[in-house]
């Protein structure tokens, strides 16, 4: 098991940036394939962005493609997203998840897929 803590959310205005973090218990982070999903009110928890245990492979949304980056500090035990250009559509918590076992060049982009899960972190965007 590994457990996760986000950090970094709060009070943007639109267009404006944040970066979440996700901290995990352990030694074996760097073998994890690390994810970010969020949800907002009333909707159901949606794929944001995914990133391999070697780092060298992500994948996300179609909707945060060119604005929202993924990467992990292997070395520190936490994986990132930093989001720029928020809109107030993407107003919600944002959870990291966590998936052990996954070989290195794999990304997983479905809730099934991990195992683990952190608290969440609020992100409200105002217009």
């Amino acid at each position: 098991q590994e457990q996760l803590v986000e950090s970094g959310g709060g009070l943007v205005q639109a267009g404006g940036s944040l970066r979440l973090s996700c901290q995990a218990s352990g030694r074996t982070f760097s073998r994890y394939a690390m994810g970010w999903f969020r949800r907002a009110p009333g909707k159901e928890r949606e794929f944001v962005a995914a990133i391999s245990w070697s780092g060298a492979s992500t994948d996300y949304a179609d909707s945060v493609k060119g604005r929202f980056t993924i990467s992990r500090d292997n070395a520190e035990n936490t994986v990132y997203l930093r989001m720029n250009s928020l809109n107030p559509e993407e107003a919600a918590v944002y959870y990291c998840a966590a998936k052990g076992g996954a070989a290195g060049g794999i990304v997983l982009s479905t809730r099934y897929e991990y195992d683990d899960w952190g608290q969440g972190a609020q992100v409200t965007v105002s217009s």
